[in-house]
């Protein structure tokens, strides 16, 4: 414009403040919030908000210091680079297409501003519609991330010896190894269950990827006779009976249970209630063994040392391991309750020759074969069985989810049991709720913010507008990047309510420049559509770059995170694209709505506070 370097700073800075100060306190009225949510995704958000919001600030103070002192003496010199052909075809190439947009976007514009009520209409319906999307995208709390590891647990039946359990470790062992995709295999054996460690090689040296190998895993490993097998550390479904009887509580998990497998997608499901374990009580008659001077505490400690052991110390062996060494009775002096009839316990007091006196176990208590529980369970108080199931791949969590609930609504339950939902569901339902609420708390901040900057209560409407039709994008690129509804792209969304202002701020800001200027409402538009086109492009697709490698998940894991990028991404698209002409259709209803409110309260006696009491007097 024929302005110095120094004016042409002064002058710009001058001009944008109100927008850049404006998109900066949107961004934090939005982050502040959401970083003191509640729940598992107030944990995510904690360190995110703090860091996005003292960022920001930290970006607005060199917006308006370092960056125009910079432009005032840093002048862009005449570089012979520029006269580089290849670079100059593209320079060339970049502003024709430059001019070519800014010619169809005051098209579109001047057909949108003549057609207001089809420009809203196509504009609402496209939001409304974009929720027919949900359903196909599917909802989950976490997505599966293929982190190159992935686990297999076997349980054998109750009772069943450690040599068979090992046995059929080996034979699970032997088919793990059929699989050119695991690298490496660590193996835990105990006596009803073993525990495989699979590292896979890396995701872009395998054919399948960590959830189609699960899959695969599952159908060898179903060959092995007598075996239950969990595959996988994610176990996103889980239902919790409870109640105060424990047999009425297994009796209705299995009913749970075998309609469970009849929903196709749903594997590896099993209970933590398992089988009794055969066991021996050894009950003692107190009144006998306290003649005696026998304590049950003795009982207790000689018990456990001449059968389960007691450990004394380690023992380094030729292989270089250590040992633990424990010190019991041979095993053929410890098989049956005969065996127990050889145990002594000392009694109170000493035999003639100074040796403790000891009684035989056997006249102070009786032994009776007896069942023992493995495991008990409680949940706020209440005793518990806990159902657990995995999901297939391609198979939907939300969906896998709602199937269950159908399954435990149908069901009738005794007086004093029930049925709660745990595991994803649970942390989904949890996390949407604050979300919905840190959203709602950051869509009132962000009016008050815009209506303070602009002076006006109703221009911030017209800017606000931005922020659903950002769902468009956000619903159409999770679908096409085939991500789900989950709390990673609900940050995505979230961040979008920040970043999506901007296109509007700037449009709106520049469009009362030119009312001030004296321009018509219309004119002022189309000037404000033209001048801002360009930068709103420019920081578009600096965050959609700068998203790209993070939606790309080439990266181990990279899968969980790289669902806020396709929101994000998506979201800006279409909001960047709505905004463009639909911001301005708004624009002119409030504006005419502004005016009409302004002529309406500038009547004469409206708001006439000298009246007030008069009429006040006459009423009375």
């Amino acid at each position: 414009m024929g302005k110095t370097h120094m004016q042409a700073a002064f002058d710009a800075t001058n001009e944008i403040g109100i927008a850049v100060m404006a998109t900066t306190f949107t961004i934090v009225a939005v982050f502040l919030p959401v970083a003191f949510m509640g729940g598992i995704i107030g944990k995510f958000f904690l360190q995110f908000g703090i860091t996005v919001v003292v960022a920001v600030l930290v970006s607005l103070f060199v917006s308006f210091t370092l960056d125009p002192m910079l432009s005032s003496i840093w002048h862009d010199p005449k570089s012979k680079w520029m006269d580089w052909k290849p670079l100059k075809f593209l320079l060339d190439k970049q502003q024709a297409m430059m001019d070519w947009l800014h010619q169809k976007y005051d098209i579109w514009l001047r057909w949108s501003l003549a057609r207001k009520k089809t420009t809203l209409a196509i504009a609402a319906a496209t939001f409304f519609a974009s929720f027919l999307l949900v359903p196909l995208i599917g909802t989950e709390f976490v997505p599966q991330e293929d982190n190159n590891w992935t686990s297999v647990q076997i349980q054998t039946p109750i009772g069943s010896s450690l040599t068979y359990t090992n046995t059929k470790a080996l034979q699970v062992e032997a088919a793990l190894q059929d699989f050119p995709e695991i690298k490496r295999i660590s193996k835990t054996v105990n006596k009803n269950n073993a525990w495989f460690e699979l590292q896979l090689t890396d995701k872009e040296a395998r054919k399948l990827s960590q959830k189609q190998l699960d899959d695969a895993i599952r159908t060898r490993l179903k060959r092995i006779a007598g075996l239950e097998i969990n595959i996988g550390f994610n176990r996103p479904i889980q239902v919790h009976v409870m109640g105060p009887d424990i047999k009425e509580l297994d009796r209705i998990s299995q009913q749970v249970m075998t309609k469970m497998h009849t929903v196709k997608g749903l594997v590896d499901i099993e209970s933590t209630y398992k089988p009794t374990s055969p066991s021996l009580d050894v009950v003692v008659n107190r009144e006998l063994a306290s003649d005696l001077g026998v304590s049950m505490n003795e009982i207790g400690i000689t018990t456990r040392a001449l059968i389960a052991g007691e450990p004394v110390g380690q023992w380094e062996g030729p292989d270089g391991e250590n040992h633990q060494v424990m010190v019991r009775l041979p095993k053929d002096q410890r098989t049956g309750i005969s065996d127990l009839d050889k145990l002594y316990v000392r009694a109170g007091g000493v035999n003639a020759d100074g040796s403790p006196r000891m009684v035989p176990l056997r006249q102070v208590a009786d032994f009776k074969p007896s069942v023992s529980e493995r495991r008990i369970d409680r949940r706020n108080l209440q005793r518990q069985i806990r159902i657990m199931s995995g999901v297939a791949n391609n198979v939907n969590v939300g969906e896998m989810s709602t199937e269950v609930k159908k399954i435990t609504d149908a069901i009738t339950m005794p007086p004093g049991y029930r049925f709660q939902l745990g595991g994803s569901s649970q942390d989904m339902a949890e996390s949407f709720g604050y979300a919905v609420a840190a959203l709602a708390l950051g869509v009132i901040f962000i009016y008050f913010i815009l209506a303070s900057q602009f002076g006006s209560f109703l221009q911030p409407l017209a800017i606000m507008a931005s922020l659903p039709l950002s769902l468009i994008g956000v619903f159409l690129s999770l679908l096409i990047f085939g991500s789900t509804l989950n709390l990673f792209s609900i940050i995505g969304f979230i961040m979008l309510m920040g970043l999506v202002t901007k296109n509007a701020i700037l449009l709106v800001d520049f469009t009362n420049h030119g009312s001030r200027e004296g321009m018509a409402r219309d004119e002022a538009i189309l000037n404000a559509g033209q001048v801002r086109l360009r930068p709103i492009l420019m920081t578009t697709t600096a965050m959609i770059g700068g998203m790209l490698p993070l939606a790309l998940a080439l990266g181990a894991g990279s899968e969980q995170q790289s669902p806020m990028a396709h929101a994000v991404i998506g979201g800006i698209i279409t909001s960047t694209i709505m905004t463009l002409v639909v911001v301005p259709v708004l624009y002119t209803y409030m504006d005419t709505l502004g005016q009409w409110g302004a002529r309406f309260f500038a009547r004469p006696g409206v708001g006439d506070v000298a009246a007030a009491p008069v009429m006040l007097a006459k009423g009375d």
